[in-house]
């Protein structure tokens, strides 16, 4: 049983994986003030390890903390590591602010400041990586080195966004939220298809139980989500990864290799024997690279 985190949904009693069931018992909560709200936001985050520079974990498109499951815990033994739900996914409140990219690199910023406050190597796989370019590229202060898993934000989001209006912006919401749908696309984001068990479906939907997911996914989508950064990319003046499964099916594998030409300080490393979640696929080599990365001088 999870005491640790009673907050949580009742589904958490379903885990069976002990990754899981620890990860999910390890996961805290802090009200970060910040500027979008006179009410504190509740926070979800992860938090182990100690030592070295501060490693910050961000999440994909309707996820949460619990993607990291398999790779915070490697990371963590050798190396400081923190992962955040960002303002709208995960677990972390919903309350009254508008959800969009803006809101959320000034959401995290606040609680970058709140608990870690020191310059951070910054990861983000899928949508959390274009929020991690879109963070960099607005408080480059903050981020010592950059990490971009499998990582959007080169190719522009969806148009999804023009579409979302009653009842269309709830039929959507529903079939996101079907598990036949979050199934397929478990199944479709890994090379070996066996690794999207009932344990990791259930951690991909968790945070549905939350309070105004439908509310916050269909507001987030309006906004039109993150744009193309391709004609910003040459900014980024940190050190960065690209970490790429050589088997994604979700993204494509043609926009790693324009990440690297765009970046001029980075490096393009292929995942083998993986898809669209190295992360999860293929965790020890993920942090193999990650914590070399980490270590490096320049």
């Amino acid at each position: 049983m999870i005491m640790e985190a009673s907050f949580l949904p009742k589904l958490i009693e379903q885990l069976t994986e002990p990754t899981s069931i620890a990860f999910a018992g390890s996961i805290e909560r802090q009200a970060i003030t910040t500027p979008l709200n006179k009410k504190a936001i509740t926070t979800t985050y992860v938090h182990q390890g100690n030592g070295g520079t501060p490693i910050l974990l961000l999440h994909g498109f309707d996820s949460s903390v619990l993607e990291f499951r398999r790779l915070l815990p490697l990371l963590a033994a050798k190396n400081e590591t923190w992962a955040v739900d960002l303002l709208g996914f995960g677990f972390t409140d919903r309350i009254e602010i508008p959800f969009n990219p803006t809101t959320i690199k000034t959401h995290l910023y606040y609680f970058w400041k709140t608990l870690i406050n020191q310059p951070v190597i910054l990861v983000g796989a899928s949508m959390g990586g274009a929020a991690a370019i879109d963070f960099t590229l607005t408080y480059p202060e903050v981020v010592k080195k950059l990490v971009l898993i499998d990582s959007a934000g080169f190719t522009a989001g969806s148009a999804m966004g023009k579409f979302m209006f009653p009842p269309f912006d709830y039929l959507a919401a529903q079939f996101l939220r079907n598990p036949k749908v979050r199934a397929s696309i478990s199944r479709t984001a890994y090379k070996n298809r066996s690794l999207a068990s009932v344990d990791a479906q259930l951690c991909a939907a968790m945070h549905l139980q939350m309070p105004s997911w439908d509310q916050a996914l269909i507001a987030f989508t309006k906004s039109g989500g993150y744009s193309s950064f391709k004609d910003k990319l040459d900014q980024i003046k940190q050190p960065t990864l690209i970490l790429w499964g050589e088997y994604d099916r979700i993204l494509g594998i043609a926009d790693a290799n324009k990440f690297k030409r765009a970046i001029s300080h980075s490096k393009l490393i292929w995942i083998k024997e993986c898809g669209h979640v190295p992360h999860l696929e293929q965790p020890q080599i993920t942090t193999q690279h990650i914590l070399e990365f980490t270590n490096q001088s320049q």
